[in-house]
């Protein structure tokens, strides 16, 4: 009996080997596919997961704004210093680079049992390469802000308001007409006239004096405006500071700064209603404010209270002045009373020539007199009308030699102090405006608690941050990003 297997066995033995070949290839083949599509998978995760976190780890380095500038000023900016006194970017660079690896990082439970992503990630480095902060471009980036805020708040009336007064303020041309100067001009003409000398009884020879009625107000003059006009010095507010230590007299910190077009003059009445909305002023102060007229502050600048409301009072005495005398020269009835006081001086001086100088000297007096009545209203929360009438008028001629003790009450119609003080502020530069905002900000952030240190150029607005992203496996990523505060 043969014992050699079969050619029918021998046939099936070859194809399964067949069979085995072909499927180990197939599966190299479909593994490394497989193996593939995993690492592609694996990379666009890291990619994926790298944007995610860039956008998670601004946003939370943008919600760590000031919260004592948004309250008080609704101004939207991190403060780099975060409240440690520390001022520098570098602050915001690491709680960017914090925030980035806590995304990255495990779980408590991953750590414990050493558990594995896909992508294991982790920040290799995270940096801001380019940030705006407020004072950049001559405080374009604060002026922005503020146009934010107050977009949408109706000033149609208010502008309309504003504008009208300041245009009759112009038109009538009492921001030009140096009432004080012709005064001084009259006063010189009457000097150059030589009077009459009499002799005494002992020989002696003594020039007579004229008896000016007028210069019974003219002595008081040197006294000054805000103390004619405000009879209780003490309500006046007396605190002073160091204008070295804020925004506008400082060397400021500089970012990469943002090309932001200038005010037009418009855009000039919306910024004042935000002071306005955010500033204290003479009669409305506020208590968490430093500088209690900060609205007078920002018109004029100077290191205190008394100052800046003093530089009020002799702008508001330019302006009354002018438009008292406008109204005074053109009345015939009161230039006839001053004209019949003058006629007798001058005839008991033998002097007809005189006569009109000492008319005009009088009315200069008059005028002075009423305009100091006019600021003591305004300063007492009265109106004033810009240009006066018969009605509105004040004091008479015999109450104007003792005019300190007849300063009237309210007119009964006419414009407050604010809307005086409105007018100049719209009259002052914008920039110049805009510098003291900052530091008005600066004073009062300084008082909150852990802002005692507050520096507005280093309040970041805009930041430009690159982050990257390293991984187990060897793969890296990097990503770039420029964030910033929308409205």
């Amino acid at each position: 009996m043969s014992l050699r297997p079969s050619g029918k066995k021998l046939v099936k033995s070859q194809i399964k080997g067949y069979i085995t070949v072909f499927l180990s290839l197939s599966i190299m083949i479909i593994l490394s596919l497989v193996l593939a599509l995993f690492q592609g998978a694996r990379i666009g995760a890291v990619r994926m997961k790298t944007e995610c976190v860039a956008d998670i780890s601004l946003n939370s380095v943008l919600s760590e704004y000031s919260r004592a500038l948004y309250e008080q000023y609704g101004l939207l900016m991190v403060d780099a210093s975060y409240g440690t006194g520390n001022h520098s970017i570098t602050n915001v660079q690491e709680h960017l680079r914090n925030y980035a690896q806590k995304n990255f990082d495990r779980s408590r439970a991953g750590g414990l049992m050493n558990a594995q992503t896909m992508t294991a990630m982790y920040c290799k480095d995270a940096r801001i390469s380019g940030y705006s902060v407020a004072t950049d471009n001559n405080m374009a980036v604060l002026s922005r802000q503020i146009m934010a805020y107050m977009e949408g708040e109706p000033i149609g009336n208010l502008m309309s308001s504003v504008l009208e007064n300041v245009g009759s303020l112009q038109s009538g041309e009492l921001d030009t007409i140096d009432v004080d100067e012709l005064a001084r001009e009259n006063q010189e003409l009457i000097d150059s006239y030589e009077l009459p000398v009499i002799e005494k009884e002992n020989g002696e020879k003594e020039i007579i004096s004229i008896g000016n009625p007028a210069d019974v107000v003219n002595s008081q003059r040197g006294i000054g405006a805000l103390n004619l006009a405000i009879k209780d010095k003490s309500s006046i507010s007396t605190v002073r500071v160091n204008l070295q230590d804020y925004a506008s007299h400082r060397d400021l910190n500089r970012g990469t700064g943002l090309d932001e077009s200038g005010i037009s003059g418009g855009q000039n009445l919306i910024f004042d209603q935000y002071y306005y909305e955010k500033c204290s002023r003479y009669g409305a102060e506020f208590e968490k404010s430093l500088l209690k007229y900060q609205l007078e502050y920002l018109a004029y600048g100077q290191d205190s209270d008394y100052a800046n409301l003093e530089k009020m009072a002799r702008t508001l005495l330019f302006w009354r002045q002018a438009s008292n005398m406008l109204y005074l020269f053109g009345c015939e009835a009161k230039v006839s009373e001053a004209e019949l006081l003058a006629s007798a001086l001058s005839i008991i001086l033998f002097l007809p020539e005189l006569k009109d100088p000492i008319k005009y000297s009088i009315l200069f007096a008059w005028t002075f007199a009423e305009s100091i009545s006019d600021l003591h209203i305004l300063f007492s929360g009265g109106r004033v009308p810009l240009f006066k009438s018969d009605s509105t008028w004040k004091l008479s001629l015999t109450n104007m030699f003792s005019f300190r003790d007849h300063l009237g009450s309210d007119c009964g119609e006419g414009l407050y102090y604010q809307d005086y003080l409105r007018m100049k502020l719209f009259l002052t530069d914008a920039g110049t405006k805009l510098r003291r905002m900052a530091d008005v900000i600066e004073m009062d952030v300084r008082r909150t608690d852990g802002n005692s240190s507050f520096k507005l150029d280093y309040c970041v607005d805009i930041i430009r941050a690159e982050l990257e992203i390293g991984t187990r496996y060897g793969y890296e990523a990097s990503i770039e990003r420029i964030y910033g505060y929308e409205r």
